[in-house]
């Protein structure tokens, strides 16, 4: 797919399932008058790249704005405000920085609430030397490939979630005092399958995922585990490299995604904005 018209504006596919790339003006971007194309663009494919396109911070939260009503972070000091949050392991920049390791395996952000974010938008201000690209997998597209005989089997199925869950991952024997802290989020039951208004169908996996209600710790283990290997498959999969002023947007309804590993002590430095959830996973 190529759209071109007065202003610079070309759309293009980067695989056959997900991910687009959008090289536009940044006048185009911050005036609005292509926000409703984006997010359609974004809803079908999942990702959108704007390669090399170098907003600065407040034209980012001017950007988002654009998209729909900005979520603010809940972190210290950022709570109500406009602001970018910074992506780091520097734990000057980024205090809890330790929570981030979590955000290396597959993943849906904000499992823990009745509406998710819709989207996240990232740019990248400082890169590692070597790894830290960025994987998405549609999980829209993993839904619709399943056998029939299989969808018919996990739909209704409901999975608890818990943030504990994701950072065993990274943290397997944590002291009694953090695994208190951890759990202190609570968990959320959410369905396997999320039927979204639009009448599409989207697999709600991930690291936070704990156990499939109604089924022993194994048969879940095994469902689950079988399930993220399904989606995560090549053909549903677009991995991100980034170059410096990149901004991706990604659909967080209708994606995993996952950072890859790099040097935590090389600087690498996201900015990010996110757009306010519109529809809850029941």
């Amino acid at each position: 797919m190529s759209v071109s018209t007065h202003v610079r504006f070309e759309v293009d596919n980067v695989t056959p399932k997900i991910g687009s790339a959008i090289r536009a003006d940044k006048a185009t971007l911050l005036s609005g008058e292509k926000a409703s194309q984006i997010r359609e663009i974004l809803e079908q494919r999942g990702v959108i790249v704007f390669p090399e396109i170098n907003l600065t911070d407040e034209e980012q939260i001017a950007f988002t704005h654009t998209l729909g009503t900005f979520a603010h972070e809940e972190g210290e000091g950022m709570a109500g405000k406009d602001a970018v949050c910074p992506i780091t392991m520097d734990e000057r920049i980024n205090p809890i920085a330790s929570y981030l390791k979590g955000a290396f395996y597959w993943h849906i952000d904000g499992t823990m609430s009745e509406k998710p974010i819709l989207a996240s938008i990232m740019s990248g201000s400082r890169l590692a030397p070597t790894g830290g690209e960025t994987e998405f997998c549609n999980t829209y597209a993993a839904w619709d490939d399943l056998p029939d005989s299989e969808k018919s089997a996990l739909e209704g199925l409901q999975v608890v979630h818990a943030m504990w869950r994701s950072q065993l991952y990274w943290h397997p024997e944590p002291t009694y005092e953090l695994l208190q802290q951890w759990m202190a989020r609570g968990r959320n039951t959410l369905p396997l399958v999320w039927k979204h208004r639009s009448g599409r169908k989207s697999l709600v996996l991930g690291a936070t995922a704990l156990q499939v209600v109604g089924l022993d710790i194994a048969d879940s283990e095994a469902l689950l585990v079988r399930l993220r290997t399904w989606a995560t498959q090549p053909q549903f999969v677009y991995r991100h490299t980034w170059k410096l002023g990149d901004m991706v947007i990604w659909d967080n309804t209708g994606t995993m995604h996952r950072a890859l590993p790099y040097d935590h002590d090389s600087g690498r430095l996201m900015h990010r904005t996110k757009l306010q959830g519109e529809e809850a996973f029941a």
